[in-house]
């Protein structure tokens, strides 16, 4: 995954609570197992409406996503975050997520900074105003405003290090630990 160190974009603004992972990516869109090509199918029904948020001229090529409470909740699909990084949001703002999407977004390098309702509601005024914004995980700071992100979480994001490159870090370790410990069962006769 790429490092992220910050973002400076116009913001999108989606205030709307509770928004699910079912409409982030609808069900028929699932059949794929490669992260890239579900941008054009985020928000799909909701796209149909010429009116909706992500339709307007002034969110097209925001990479800043703010947000209502409770964000990606419903279930558990990987792919919404997909489709939101595909998309081309780099960092999403909102008082609150379900803690799946939160926990899938870390992991592809999809920033969910978390603030208070208010200060989202401010960010959402300025965004509406049409400011940029920026949101700066060096600092832990998204439009003038602290958040906190686990330090372990916080570094793996700012070095790019999904899981596969992590447990890569051990690579040594690993291949030392395995050529000491032979295998219990020959696995060579299956």
């Amino acid at each position: 995954m790429r490092a992220f160190r910050s973002v400076t974009s116009r913001a999108a603004v989606l205030d709307r609570p509770d928004v699910d992972t079912d409409q982030i990516i609808p069900k028929q869109f699932l059949k794929r197992i490669e992260r890239t090509g579900f941008g054009e199918f985020l928000f799909f029904d909701w796209r149909k409406d010429p009116a909706f948020e992500l339709n307007r001229p002034e969110a097209q090529g925001a990479r800043i996503l703010l947000a209502g409470r409770n964000f990606g909740c419903g279930s558990s699909r990987e792919h919404a975050p997909w489709a939101l990084q595909d998309y081309g949001f780099e960092a999403i703002v909102a008082p609150s997520y379900g803690d799946i999407f939160r926990q899938n977004s870390l992991k592809i390098g999809l920033l969910p900074v978390q603030l208070q309702a208010e200060q989202v509601k401010a960010l959402m005024e300025r965004a509406r105003g049409g400011e940029e914004l920026t949101v700066d995980l060096q600092a832990c700071d998204a439009g003038g405003f602290a958040f906190a992100l686990d330090d372990f979480q916080r570094d793996c994001l700012l070095e790019g290090l999904d899981e596969i490159a992590l447990t890569l870090r051990s690579e040594d370790a690993i291949g030392a630990y395995e050529s000491a410990h032979t295998a219990p069962v020959s696995t060579l006769a299956l």
